[in-house]
């Protein structure tokens, strides 16, 4: 695939902002790389060369950080709970309306963002912790929705923003994005779509993915913990506003 040299500087730019965001939050490359980056090249090209570059991101995370993982939290309670409700999620893929599920999903998150920074308005507030109930059973609508759209991340970064620091935050949510896009990129691999023109493309991202990861650890040692559940919601809201417009 071939680029002029101002759309290949642009979606370069697009993915360094995109990788800075989870390189800071532990999240949001894909949303904001989706959004902006099919202005330049469609989707189905643009994924099997952005998602490797995002593993490669997510590993240097966990293996620098691997001291804050919360392991138990994520092997014996994300991951499994996630994992109820992908079938569900793929029936509903088959079965139900793509549009009406996707901004039912996109007003859900948006709801749940708007009262977190609701709540976050007194930094100095104590943070209310998500009942173990209601965090399990958005976890599996989590599975669920990952099933049917390949995008339940949004309920999980609720989920866990509501239980952990920002440190254990960041590193557990990379560690589940890194098992969910190997998992990914197996998929391309069957599918033939990881080829020598993906790796063309990969390779000038490659230099957004630098500028992303040392811009984005910066960041993330200098926000405050309350302004970074401001800028966590804040994405989420984000988020919510693409599925329900662009459903």
């Amino acid at each position: 695939m071939s680029l002029e040299a101002p759309a290949l500087v642009g979606l370069v730019v697009i993915v360094a902002f995109a990788f800075t965001v989870e390189a800071a939050l532990g999240f949001g490359s894909t949303l904001v790389t989706v959004s902006l980056g099919v202005l330049f090249v469609p989707l189905d090209q643009l994924l099997p060369a952005f998602v490797p570059l995002n593993v490669v991101l997510s590993s240097v995370i966990v293996a620098r950080h691997h001291r804050d993982l919360d392991r138990r939290l994520l092997f014996l309670w994300v991951l499994p709970l996630m994992a109820l409700g992908l079938p569900l999620g793929w029936w509903a893929f088959q079965n139900l309306d793509r549009t009406l599920s996707l901004r039912t999903l996109g007003v859900v998150v948006g709801t749940l963002a708007l009262l977190q920074l609701y709540r976050q308005r007194d930094g100095g507030r104590p943070r209310k912790v998500l009942p173990r109930g209601p965090a399990a059973l958005l976890l599996v609508m989590a599975g669920v929705v990952h099933g049917a759209f390949a995008t339940g991340g949004p309920l999980v970064v609720y989920v866990l923003g509501q239980q952990q620091n920002k440190s254990n935050f960041r590193v557990t949510l990379s560690a589940l994005w890194l098992i969910l896009n190997l998992v990914l990129i197996g998929g391309y691999l069957t599918a033939g779509q990881l080829t020598s023109t993906t790796l063309q493309l990969s390779l000038p991202l490659a230099l957004g993915l630098a500028f992303g990861l040392i811009a984005g650890e910066r960041l993330f040692r200098s926000v405050p913990e309350p302004q970074f559940r401001v800028g966590v919601y804040a994405l989420l809201l984000l988020a919510a506003i693409l599925m329900f417009f662009r459903a």
